[in-house]
């Protein structure tokens, strides 16, 4: 049965080549090329794209840089993959980016449908490009690509970025498609690429522009000037995570010995453009915008306690049952309790003067947490945290006063209460007043530096 269905989507997919049913437009999905070591799956993209356009094919509309399950174990770096929307002659075009001092234009309307001939050619550049640049030597890195001439249904998008998804499930589903893809190695760039395809902005989107170095100078220090990013960050209002004023960190260039030299995210195009122009740096061998998800919380789903798994990333709400405490790490631990179960939350380490925050909560406090959740032991890391009741806290001032003689009593021993040596009145109660909070109610989210792709920031929210 297997065999058989593996056979018709060959033939089905024989068809579509050679009766020329493309349509005007067709996708293109790429992942995993990169590696730890360097490499970048959006500069191979940019690559690809500057050939399609040498070809004389057009881009439509902006590719897309999409951000997968950020608690995948397997990820290279950032988890993302890139797709994009090809088509043959446009009208209206825009700027998209630049290689090489030309600008590269997209557009939203095509004039021609895409032949057998183009789909060779446009197949034999993605194929050509991937096993020249992508990292396949090494063993983490396990690229692919998927082209498809209709979008998967975007709940497999939805599936990549909350859950743990097969390579059989996604072949499944590309056979079903009719798609044509090749995955190297063990074949898992193939999920990403699936899934960048089947990414729609529908409720939320932002963009992000990112500029490229010159390839001599790979691997060496970046050369971005924080005073620059820190008045872009002030002029380009709709921009966001450019900068860590707390921690003085530049979050705009990457640390990583990978193409890109910078990456500026955003609401507005515009205003990229204009950021583009602030920024102070090395020479830009190229730059390109992309739509993205980032910033977005794309990656979180509302849950119960007891349903929440491993990898998952989460929002629950409940009270807190067991005080903040601080372990070896410098990593603050609490728990919380909602009708279902108990679960431990944490700020780690690298959320630096966000654990201060996280120290001032109590027991019986009401919060709603967000985060990803780790394996073992089963806790949630905490990316943002809203503060919806603060419990009252009373605290002792004072021995009671003697109702009689106006004088304070005396303790007669630990937990035993207090007696007027005068007057041999008793009283268990002594003078409390209300202690003040180190903390009010809202969000709190961790500091830029230790930031996700995917976290949306508050400025985006509305608090």
């Amino acid at each position: 049965m297997q065999l058989d269905s593996f056979h018709n989507c060959r033939l089905n997919l024989k068809y579509i080549l050679y009766n020329n049913v493309f349509g005007d437009k067709i996708w293109l999905g790429i992942d995993d090329t990169d590696s730890t070591k360097g490499g970048c799956t959006t500069h191979i993209a940019q690559t690809i794209i500057k050939k399609f356009i040498d070809e004389e094919y057009i881009i439509i509309g902006y590719p897309r840089l999409v951000r997968l399950n950020p608690n995948i174990q397997w990820k290279t770096r950032g988890n993302g993959a890139v797709s994009i929307q090809i088509g043959k002659r446009g009208n209206k075009q825009k700027k998209i980016g630049k290689i090489g001092g030309i600008d590269l234009l997209s557009t939203y309307e095509l004039t021609q449908d895409i032949e057998k001939s183009d789909y060779k050619i446009i197949k034999s550049i993605v194929r050509e490009t991937i096993e020249k640049d992508a990292r396949i030597d090494d063993e983490n890195t396990n690229p692919g690509f998927v082209i498809l001439d209709k979008k998967p249904d975007v709940d497999f998008y939805k599936k990549t970025v909350r859950e743990i998804v097969s390579i059989d499930e996604t072949k499944s589903l590309l056979k079903s498609l009719y798609a044509d893809f090749k995955g190297y190695k063990n074949c898992r760039g193939i999920i990403g690429a699936t899934a960048a395809i089947s990414w729609s902005p529908l409720e939320d989107r932002t963009y992000e522009l990112i500029s490229y170095r010159q390839s001599k100078k790979w691997g060496t220090k970046r050369e971005v000037d924080y005073k620059s990013v820190i008045k872009m960050d002030k002029c380009c209002k709709t921009t966001f995570d450019n900068y860590d004023y707390e921690n003085k960190h530049n979050r705009i260039a990457p640390n990583s010995p990978c193409p890109i030299l910078y990456g500026i995210r955003g609401e507005d195009v515009n205003e990229l453009y204009k950021a583009l122009d602030i920024v102070e740096s090395e020479p830009v061998e190229s730059w390109m915008i992309f739509e993205t998800n980032q910033g977005t919380d794309d990656h979180l789903e509302q849950k119960k306690i007891e349903d929440i798994q491993p990898f998952q990333s989460v929002i629950v709400n409940g009270s807190i049952v067991k005080n903040p405490n601080t372990i070896e790490g410098g990593h603050v631990i609490f728990s919380i309790k909602d009708q279902s179960s108990t679960i431990d939350c944490a700020a780690y380490e690298p959320t630096k003067r966000f654990r201060n925050i996280i120290r001032n909560l109590c027991v019986g406090d009401i919060v709603e947490v967000y985060g990803s959740v780790r394996h073992h032991p089963l806790t949630v890391n905490i990316e943002k945290i809203k503060v919806n009741q603060l419990t009252k806290i009373l605290q002792k001032i004072g021995n009671p006063v003697c109702p009689s003689c106006e004088k304070h009593m005396k303790s007669i021993g630990r937990n035993q209460g207090y007696k007027c040596k005068k007057c041999s009145v008793k009283s268990d109660k002594p003078q409390l007043k209300k202690k003040q909070r180190l903390i009010d109610l809202g969000f709190y989210e961790v500091p830029v530096c230790a930031r996700r792709h995917l976290s949306k920031p508050l400025k985006r929210m509305s608090t």
